[in-house]
C-alpha cells in the first residue's frame, strides 16, 4: 500500500487524486490551508487518508510537514505538488507582492517540498514526484505572464531532476487544459488591479474566468490519466491532458519547429571565425 503526499487537496486534482487513490487501496496525506476540509473524505475512508496543515509558501513549514508523514508512515512514495491559483494581469497591473507570492504557491512550495522528499525517496529506493504544471507551462497569453512564468519554472527545474536524481525517482509533469475545478472560481482566481491601457488585451482574459463551471474536462478522469501514466512501465515525460490542451500544445510546438527551422542558417553562422 503506498503512501501519497497530496498538496491542495481539498478540491479540484487535489481532491480528484485523492479519492482515484483512495479507491486503488492506498493511502492519502492530504495537506491543505484549511485541513478541516477534509474531514468529510478522512471520516469516509478511516486510517486511509489523512489530514495535514500545510500552506505550501511556507518553506520550512513543507521540509517540516514531508519529516511529519515520513516518520509516521515509514516513507513517502508519491508527492502531488498540486497546490495553486489563477493570476491574471498584465506585468504593469502585477505588483511585486502578487508576482512573489505566486512564484512562492506554485515554485519554491513545490521545490521544498521536492527537495525534502528526495532524501526520503533514496533511502527507500525511488518514489515519484508529480508536478501539477499546465498549458501555461509550454505557452502564455495576455493577462497570464505571471501565471506561466511559474508553471515554466516549475517544468524547467523538473527537467534538470530527471537527468540529476539517478536513484530511481520518476518525475511526472501534468499539463491538463481546461478542467472543471475551482481554478477559476471567485475564492481562488485572482485577478490584479486593471489598468485602461490593457482593456483590449487583457480585459478578455478576465472576462473568460467568467466560464467557471463550463469548462470540458473531467477532473476524476484527470486523476485516473495521472495514475496510470504512474503506472506505466513507460511514463511520459509530460502528460497532456483535455483535447483543448493538445491542440494548443501541438500547435505552440509545431511553431516552434517552424520558427527554428527558418532561423537555424542564422543561429548557425555565430560561431568564431578560425584562422
Amino acid at each position: 500500500m503506498a503512501v501519497w503526499l497530496v498538496t491542495g487537496a481539498t478540491s479540484g486534482f487535489g481532491r480528484a487524486i485523492a479519492e482515484a487513490v483512495v479507491a486503488r487501496g492506498d493511502t492519502v496525506v492530504g495537506a491543505a490551508r484549511r485541513a478541516d476540509r477534509l474531514d468529510e473524505l478522512a471520516a469516509a475512508h478511516p486510517g486511509q487518508v489523512h489530514a495535514i496543515a500545510l500552506d505550501v509558501t511556507d518553506t520550512d513549514r513543507c521540509a517540516a510537514v514531508v519529516d511529519e508523514v515520513a516518520d509516521r508512515f515509514g516513507r513517502i512514495d508519491v508527492l502531488v505538488n498540486n497546490a495553486g491559483r489563477t493570476q491574471v494581469g498584465a506585468l504593469e497591473e502585477t505588483t511585486d507582492d502578487e508576482l512573489r507570492y505566486l512564484f512562492d504557491l506554485h515554485f519554491f512550495g513545490p521545490a521544498a517540498l521536492t527537495r525534502a522528499v528526495l532524501p526520503h525517496m533514496r533511502r527507500s529506493g525511488g518514489g515519484a514526484v508529480v508536478q501539477m504544471s499546465s498549458t501555461g507551462g509550454q505557452y502564455s497569453g495576455p493577462g497570464f505572464g505571471a501565471y506561466s512564468a511559474t508553471k515554466f519554472a516549475l517544468e524547467g527545474l523538473t527537467e534538470a531532476l530527471r537527468q540529476e536524481v539517478d536513484f530511481g525517482v520518476r518525475f511526472l509533469i501534468v499539463e491538463p487544459g481546461s478542467f472543471r475545478t475551482g481554478l477559476f472560481g471567485p475564492d481562488a482566481a485572482y485577478v490584479s488591479e486593471p489598468h485602461p491601457a490593457y482593456a483590449a488585451t487583457v480585459g478578455p482574459t478576465r472576462e473568460y474566468l467568467g466560464t467557471h463551471g463550463t469548462q470540458p474536462g473531467d477532473p476524476a478522469k484527470a486523476a485516473r490519466a495521472i495514475l496510470a501514466a504512474l503506472d506505466s512501465p513507460d511514463p511520459p515525460k509530460r502528460l497532456v491532458l483535455g483535447a483543448d490542451a493538445v491542440a494548443s500544445i501541438g500547435a505552440t510546438l509545431a511553431d516552434h519547429t517552424a520558427e527554428l527551422a527558418k532561423w537555424a542558417a542564422v543561429g548557425r553562422d555565430t560561431a568564431i571565425d578560425e584562422p
